[in-house]
């Protein structure tokens, strides 16, 4: 893992103290906290009956006794949880630092840009780069600066605080009183969706004009991201109460769910236009954003993609997530393939027949994806399906539709995360995946920039990766 996240770290950052001690006595606050902890519970009331709020904030889970250890060597859990989720410079730590950039140089450039004022009051940043929670909802503890906190992934804690920490406390009965089950992918890919996509909720959406004025392009991949953000042991106590995770699930079913969330918000109404303009977020940003001349060069920077039959100039919606799910659909859900490759043909094809006909074509295209999505969170997974979609993609089936740097980030994204997940399973020794690094590490350089993407390379380097993954199988 660690040779994982060093290898395409930077890749990632270019597309987007002392231990604690109990104190002897209470502190006046947790004691008059402890206190209504005690009545509350005694009485059988909702934690939140005497203040209304919902959040309580990173301060609640960081005590040294729960997840605050500057170390991790709990019985049960690591207990280093914040420390892990404060990092200051690893990728690990990135949530806790998604505020404070609205401070800097760039963040404020683009709030001014878009007449936000102050990045860091601007709802319109909030809604992903902190815990945005109404004012009533936030309890003594919440502070908004925290970034994005432990209540962003895990809902607001009010509900299962307590039941959380209670000696025989279980984790049906914390999911029951409000913690988000984020060992279901569908339930993760949702909540990570939120932001590293977009959702309905108030400021969590990235407009075009959001990115004309500087912010990073959006990508996602869902056992990528949850590498990073990654802060527990999966040992056999989280097994027991959790199940064991798997990767090519994680990734298959978060490709679903994005292929479901795009569709989703393209088909709204409100979400459809920006002006006099179509809302160029759901479009493919290189189609435009590329070097424009009237030499040879062109033929080297674009090519026609046999998966998306539309007229050529019109701007292509970005099916980077797309081609992988028609990818899983075909290796792990073969009789939902062609319904998926037929919506998502017929939705590439409605582009050309103005805004109502798409919108259509999108609602197809979301209920195939969801479908899909539910197929493949109730599957059970084999030690042979990594080696098969790895195949597949690199496969004369796919291959052509690497035309584009997004789907083309996305396809070694793929690929990185297969091969992580047969070292995991044991199907790949980590020397094996070590000899492999170079093949991809080429094709992670053909993704290194949008302006220097030559698709004939990328399809190269990322074929040598497969062919030597395939002969290990």
């Amino acid at each position: 893992m660690a040779r994982r996240a060093v290898g395409i770290r930077r890749f990632i950052a270019r597309i987007s103290g002392s231990r604690s001690r109990v104190a002897t006595t209470l502190p006046a606050a947790a004691l008059t906290l402890a206190i209504t902890l005690f009545i509350a519970l005694s009485a059988g009331e909702p934690l939140n009956a005497q203040g209304g709020y919902s959040y309580t904030g990173v301060a609640s889970c960081a005590g040294s006794t729960c997840h605050g250890r500057s170390e991790g060597n709990g019985a049960i859990v690591r207990q280093d949880e914040i420390a892990t989720w404060q990092s200051p410079s690893a990728v690990s730590g990135a949530h806790s630092r998604a505020y404070a950039v609205l401070g800097g140089r760039r963040g404020q450039q683009i709030a001014a840009s878009l007449g936000l004022g102050d990045a860091r009051e601007a709802p319109a940043c909030l809604g992903c780069h902190a815990t945005y929670a109404p004012g009533p909802e936030r309890g003594p503890r919440f502070r908004l600066d925290d970034g994005v906190g432990c209540e962003s992934c895990h809902g607001a804690a009010i509900g299962w605080l307590s039941s959380h920490y209670e000696v025989r406390g279980t984790h049906p009965a914390n999911v029951r009183n409000g913690l988000t089950p984020l060992e279901d992918p569908q339930a993760r890919a949702r909540v990570c969706l939120d932001c590293h996509y977009g959702s309905t909720d108030r400021g969590q959406f990235v407009t075009h004009s959001m990115m004309a004025a500087g912010h990073p392009r959006i990508t996602f991949e869902l056992d990528l991201f949850s590498s990073f953000q990654q802060h527990h042991d999966v040992d056999s106590d989280y097994v027991q109460r959790k199940g064991r995770p798997d990767s090519v699930q994680l990734w298959a079913v978060g490709q679903a769910e994005a292929v479901a969330r795009a569709t989703d918000l393209f088909a709204r109404p409100e979400y459809g236009q920006e002006g006099v303009f179509p809302q160029l977020y759901f479009y493919d940003c290189h189609s435009c954003h590329r070097p424009i001349t009237d030499g040879e060069e062109r033929r080297l920077t674009f090519e026609t993609n046999p998966g998306r039959p539309i007229t050529f100039g019109q701007p292509p919606f970005n099916d980077e997530n797309i081609i992988m799910l028609s990818t899983v659909a075909d290796v792990l859900a073969p009789g939902r393939a062609d319904a998926f490759r037929s919506a998502s043909r017929n939705f590439h094809d409605a582009m050309d027949n103005g805004r109502a006909d798409a919108q259509r074509a999108a609602i197809a295209l979301r209920s195939e994806a969801q479908a899909l999505s539910s197929a493949l969170s109730g599957r059970n997974f084999g030690s042979n399906d990594a080696f098969t979609i790895v195949a597949r993609i690199g496969s004369d089936a796919t291959s052509p539709r690497f035309t584009d740097y997004t789907g083309s980030v996305q396809a070694v994204m793929a690929i990185d995360t297969l091969l992580n997940a047969l070292v995991t399973d044991g199907r790949v020794t980590t020397g094996a995946a070590a000899g492999i690094r170079a093949n991809l590490n080429r094709a992670y350089v053909a993704v290194r920039s949008p302006n220097g993407y030559r698709p004939a390379q990328f399809r190269e380097a990322l074929g040598d990766a497969v062919s030597a993954i395939g002969r290990l199988r």
